[in-house]
């Protein structure tokens, strides 16, 4: 793809979409030209040419991407109509309702040769980005284990996620929603999954799934970590990474604090400075590989094939916890991925 400006729109203008809309327009080279929505007004004030629907989007509309800001019920039959036309996509996590759609969403892109990236932004929180430079170095010699501990106070009440009133309803909701961040910046640092195991539980009886969760995360190379998550607890007010986490090595400790920081054997390694956009602006960033990769050719970090794996380890931690089963294969069946 050459180095003009490239004309981008944007499907869905809700919640999320803001901090999508706020990066496009902060982004060299990128011309938002259309978004669509349902309510039309909301799309008015996203770009110059608004859109009920997709379709008739695609139909008016010369586009070098699309940016698929919806609902995960939504996914598979956008991302369709972007594959159908060969126009690159990125699209928001979850990446489907179901590990099945997912696959045959990620094969519908391969088969036609149009290139889907699923938008999972916490990889490309700095603080991650530091912690696996400085793994990578050796800062900390070999990792024992690791933890993630995952907080925000939005999930309590009557009246919870007030920002996202949908997820009331979901009958999967925190590993679904939340905790496939954790899964995807684990596989960043670490690798792929081995195995899953879950403990869930439903705290607020205002909502239909779980709010609650203890995962086990094992990797193929044997080392393995945990992720535990609520949304019933604010670490720190406003803090940037949406709770904290730990990394153990033989020579020492890393730390991603509450605030962004990154310690080192209780240290200050890193002062997390990046104030702007969504938690460490990892939106921008996010976008940015998008298009970078658009205009080199070269491969995305989660293009839908690769981010199954993510996917899978979700469906894996259901599955665990709703069978009792202490391990559960991560990875999607050979099967289905092939």
């Amino acid at each position: 793809m050459s180095a003009a400006r490239l004309r981008g729109a944007i499907v869905g203008c809700g919640f999320f979409a803001q901090f999508h809309l706020d990066a496009w327009r902060r982004l060299d080279g990128v011309e938002l030209v259309a978004a669509c929505d349902p309510d039309l007004e909301r799309a008015a004030a996203a770009a110059p040419r608004s859109y009920r629907t997709m379709e008739e989007m695609l139909e008016r509309e010369q586009l070098d991407f699309v940016d698929i800001a919806t609902r995960p019920e939504t996914h598979v039959a956008l991302a369709s109509m972007a594959v159908a036309r060969r126009i690159p996509a990125i699209c928001q996590k979850p990446m489907a309702p179901r590990l099945a759609e997912a696959i045959a969403m990620a094969r519908e892109a391969e088969r036609a040769g149009s290139r889907l990236m699923i938008h999972e932004n916490w990889r490309w929180q700095p603080w991650y980005r530091q912690v696996k430079e400085r793994l990578a170095a050796g800062e900390i010699g070999d990792v024992v284990t690791y933890r993630f501990r995952i907080r925000k106070r939005d999930g309590a009440g009557p009246e919870p996620y007030l920002a996202q009133p949908y997820f009331r309803t979901m009958p999967r909701l925190l590993i679904h929603e939340t905790m496939v961040h954790p899964i995807d910046t684990a596989r960043f640092l670490f690798g792929n999954l081995r195995t899953v195991s879950a403990r869930v539980s439903r705290r607020n009886p205002a909502i239909v799934g779980e709010d609650g969760c203890q995962l086990v995360l094992e990797h193929a190379g044997g080392l393995a970590g945990i992720a535990d998550g609520n949304r019933f607890v604010d670490l720190a007010p406003d803090s940037p990474p949406l709770g904290d986490a730990e990394f153990e090595g033989e020579r020492g400790v890393l730390r991603v604090e509450a605030t962004g920081d990154v310690t080192r054997n209780g240290q200050l390694a890193w002062r997390n400075d990046v104030h702007t956009g969504y938690r460490g602006d990892s939106v921008l960033g996010t976008q940015r590989h998008f298009v970078e990769c658009l205009r080199s050719g070269a491969p995305f970090e989660t293009p839908a094939a690769d981010y199954l794996e993510s996917f899978a380890a979700v469906e894996a931690a259901y599955r665990s916890a709703a069978d009792g089963s202490r391990a559960v294969p991560a990875g999607p069946p050979e099967s289905l991925a092939s």
